[in-house]
């Protein structure tokens, strides 16, 4: 549920301490509720994240928010978009405090051509997606929506973090008032 890779994070440090220019990777702060990334507008940084916790989400055409994933330390966001130039596919907002090494598009690109270290960091990273994604999409495919929903509760006080209600629902991909029944059916 919460993503976090601290070797990927441990790569940029060592990479912020050792650029040459210190315009490739900066260190940017945002604060709960701000975005990093806003869905269809074209992004400028590709971002690791250093501290805190956000969410990745799409907004669909009749306003319906999904949250993809929640993402912590050591996950790098905007890498597809860079990659492919696209706009952003989803947006990313603070959840809590953020703090990311941003690097600059060109930076980014120059390293996965000559380092080769961080390309196929960047590869596990993708890999490691594709397989969350498509057990996560079998989970929520095969198992009953309390099952879901008990097993988002028990990540969520093993991890210790709070989730609004709202984003636990657009995270099972139901809406409140079906969340609120399950909740209810909880306590009793």
């Amino acid at each position: 549920m919460l993503r976090t890779n601290q070797s990927f994070l441990d790569r940029t440090i060592t990479l912020y301490a050792q650029q040459q220019r210190q315009e490739d990777i900066v260190v940017r702060k945002y604060t709960k509720g701000q975005n990093l990334y806003d869905q269809g507008t074209a992004s400028t940084k590709v971002m690791v994240i250093s501290e805190g916790i956000a969410k990745c989400y799409f907004t669909e055409a009749n306003d319906k928010e999904y949250i993809v994933e929640f993402l912590s330390v050591g996950e790098i966001v905007g890498e597809i978009e860079s990659i492919r130039h696209i706009p952003s596919l989803c947006s990313i907002q603070a959840m809590t405090d953020v703090t990311v090494y941003a690097f600059s598009k060109t930076y980014f690109r120059e390293l996965l051509e000559r380092d080769i270290t961080w390309s196929n960091m960047l590869l596990d990273v993708m890999a490691q997606r594709i397989v969350h994604t498509s057990s996560r999409a079998s989970y929520q495919q095969l198992y009953s929506l309390e099952h879901s929903l008990h097993r988002l509760l028990e990540i969520q006080s093993q991890q210790d973090i709070a989730i609004k209600k709202e984003d636990m629902a657009a995270y099972l991909g139901i809406s409140v008032r079906s969340l609120n029944r399950e909740l209810k059916k909880f306590l009793e």
